[in-house]
């Protein structure tokens, strides 16, 4: 809270002299007598242990962003509105490689240092919980990625005409302030300078945009509750198309010239694979769509929320993976990465279904296909239900194996049981949370029958299971 002024503190000295208890209220709200903690510098995410932040939850971003594509140099200042979810004598965001040169706390200064990926922040006042709170960092630097426990980049990732920003698991961090866990999603408004000829491409609505004296301005906002890792404001010189679906749904798509010709006519089947969906899994969850195509060759896409993020011109079963996402990772988001296969597992099964439905080969027989390989197979490496690991996230078994256990569900529950059991999940937790125990007992419910065999067999057993 911003300290009182003079007049008000000799007003409450002159209070303490006849009503000493209506002081100790006073003094108690501002904050200073409130004993506090510190937040917890991780959300309990075993897998990335310093990923997120306790003691608090942001409610909305608001970053002004300028990036220099010819020096690679960002000058940042985010503005977290936050609520305290316990009272906080400290707090820590996520922020990694660059140069923090001013923070405060509802307009006040307030101390800072710096703990490897950790900014750790101490307000004047302790934070009492309940209370909405007002952070402000100010930095600067060269963005640079991280590098993933696979051996793959995230983050801020440079290109050669501006830069590829996608964020999963943990890259959030190295372009702005976050609370970085998925178990914390904000609303956004992103604005970034670049130089004039570049485009700015992140979430959301584009409510504007501007050039003068040579620099372009990108105002984004993502209205509905967004993972960090979902953020981006992928850079670069791009081809744009905007227009309305029959929906309503507003899509902008920007791509880089060198893979429009490739990626074309895969873009134009967007609106249909949106209409497929949501036939599927329900209502598309946002007023808005699209894709960004670069030229970056970094070696995979993101379900970058709204608008996925391809690294080249992607084929058809890309395209329904990651709008898929939409569904199962953006709108229902993951309350710890040891259940990523709510995400992957549900977005692969929605290509084997895409197949199955336009003339392809049946999700039975891709399955089958699958079942085939021998018992020594890295399909069976793990369990998808509980990799292992950060490195085995985005591995093989999740994907695969557990597109294997909605197919196994599909044929125990029967097709009609099985998508509705697919929209009610959307359905219930959309701009929530999901766990692998909810979807169990959803399916259940929908079913009428009892599945944890199922379950346990293929999400939590080791190796290849006896019998398909």
């Amino acid at each position: 809270m911003t300290p009182p002024s003079r007049l008000h503190l000799r007003h409450r000295t002159a209070v303490l002299a006849t009503l000493p208890v209506a002081l100790a209220t006073l003094v108690g709200a501002a904050g200073a007598t409130v004993p506090g903690k510190a937040g917890a510098s991780g959300a309990g995410d075993p897998y990335f242990p310093l990923s997120g932040n306790g003691g608090y939850h942001v409610r909305h971003y608001d970053l002004t962003l300028r990036y220099d594509t010819s020096d690679r140099h960002l000058d940042g200042r985010a503005a977290l509105s936050a609520r305290a979810t316990e009272n906080l004598s400290r707090f820590d965001l996520d922020l990694k490689g660059l140069k923090v040169t001013r923070v405060t706390v509802d307009g006040a200064p307030a101390a800072f240092r710096r703990d490897g990926q950790e900014l750790v922040v101490t307000p004047r006042h302790t934070l009492r919980a309940g209370r909405d709170f007002r952070v402000t960092v100010t930095y600067a630097g060269t963005p640079k990625p991280v590098t993933d426990p696979d051996g793959s980049a995230d983050g801020w990732i440079p290109t050669d005409d501006g830069a590829f920003v996608a964020g999963e698991p943990q890259g959030a961090m190295t372009w702005f302030p976050a609370n970085s866990h998925p178990k914390d999603t904000s609303s956004y408004d992103i604005s970034v300078t670049v130089p004039q000829g570049r485009t700015a491409v992140s979430n959301g609505v584009l409510l504007g945009r501007r050039t003068e004296h040579g620099r372009t301005t990108f105002h984004w906002r993502e209205t509905q509750p967004m993972a960090a890792y979902l953020a981006t404001v992928t850079i670069g010189k791009f081809d744009v198309e905007q227009y309305t679906t029959h929906d309503g749904v507003h899509v902008y798509n920007a791509v880089d010239p060198r893979e429009a010709s490739a990626a074309a006519p895969v873009l134009k089947k967007l609106p249909s694979v949106l209409s497929w969906e949501s036939k599927l899994f329900g209502p598309y969850p946002f007023r808005s769509a699209g894709s960004i195509v670069d030229h970056a060759s970094v070696g995979y896409a993101l379900e970058t929320q709204t608008r996925p993020l391809y690294d080249s011109a992607p084929d058809i079963g890309t395209l329904v993976h990651e709008n898929a996402h939409q569904w199962f990772g953006d709108s229902v988001a993951l309350t710890a990465w040891k259940d990523i296969w709510l995400n992957e597992g549900f977005a692969t099964y929605a290509e084997w279904l895409y197949t199955e439905q336009h003339g392809g080969d049946s999700a039975q027989k891709t399955f089958d296909a699958l079942y085939a390989r021998p018992a020594g197979d890295h399909l069976w490496a793990f369990p998808p239900g509980d990799p292992g690991s950060g490195g085995n996230i985005f591995d093989t078994p999740v994907y695969a194996r557990g597109a294997m256990t909605l197919h196994e569900l599909r044929k125990a529950a029967g097709d009609r049981d099985f998508f509705r059991i697919l929209r009610a999940w959307t359905a219930g937790h959309r701009g929530g949370h999901g766990t692998t125990a909810q979807f169990e007992a959803l399916a259940e419910r929908i079913s009428g029958k009892r599945l944890d065999g199922l379950f346990h067999t293929w999400l939590f057993t080791k190796g290849k299971p006896n019998s398909a």
